[in-house]
């Protein structure tokens, strides 16, 4: 339980805060790794997240799946479940989170709504973090059945990262990563510049 405490005080320090996001994404990351092995040095275990929340960086400390490495894989769907693949095997295991929060009366339901729409009065400070603290402690101590819905999978192991020339845009004269440019009236340029409605205004100038 000890190591346990030190590793979220990195996911911690790492992520500026603690909130009960970051501690599910420590506690799906932490049954990964018992699952799979150790943690990632470089891309021997893919995480695919399904959602951008406070989650993500504990699933980065923890397994050592990074964007920078190209084994952390963003799919936007707004969903708490996050698949860990092992290289080469593709042995896989799916957490999708299926924990109940702690029980929260009217009043207490009030005053988060109050804090939603901007109240930082004490009172409100004080119940908001009285109520972060019982979900923190709530999902630290739950065990991982009740915690989690899992599936153990084979995959399909996504390509490794691959690292690409960069080509300057004729427009911005930006450095872009090769695959990701764009023709358009002739000329390469970045997505950015593709997309922007006032490219050839720009390109008179």
């Amino acid at each position: 339980m000890k190591s346990g405490m030190k590793k979220l005080d990195k996911i911690v320090k790492f992520h500026g805060h603690i909130c009960p996001g970051l501690v599910l994404g420590y506690r799906a990351s932490a049954f990964a790794l018992k699952e799979l092995g150790r943690k990632s040095i470089d891309e021997e275990i893919v995480a695919i997240v399904e959602n951008n929340s406070c989650a993500v960086d504990a699933v980065q400390v923890v397994t050592g799946c990074t964007f920078g490495k190209g084994n952390l894989i963003f799919k936007d769907y707004g969903k708490q479940v996050y698949t860990f693949i092992k290289r080469p095997s593709g042995k896989a295991v799916r957490i999708s989170i299926d924990w109940t929060p702690p029980h929260e009366a009217e009043k207490q339901k009030k005053i988060w709504q109050k804090y939603m729409k901007g109240n930082r009065s004490k009172e409100v400070l004080k119940a908001v973090h009285l109520r972060k603290t019982k979900k923190i402690e709530s999902i630290l101590k739950t065990s991982d059945k009740e915690l989690f819905k899992i599936k153990h999978l084979k995959m399909p192991l996504p390509d490794e990262a691959k690292i690409y020339p960069s080509v300057s845009c004729e427009i911005c004269k930006e450095k872009t990563m090769e695959p990701r440019l764009r023709v358009k009236n002739g000329k390469m340029l970045c997505i950015p510049c593709f997309d922007n409605k006032f490219c050839d205004i720009i390109e008179q100038k």
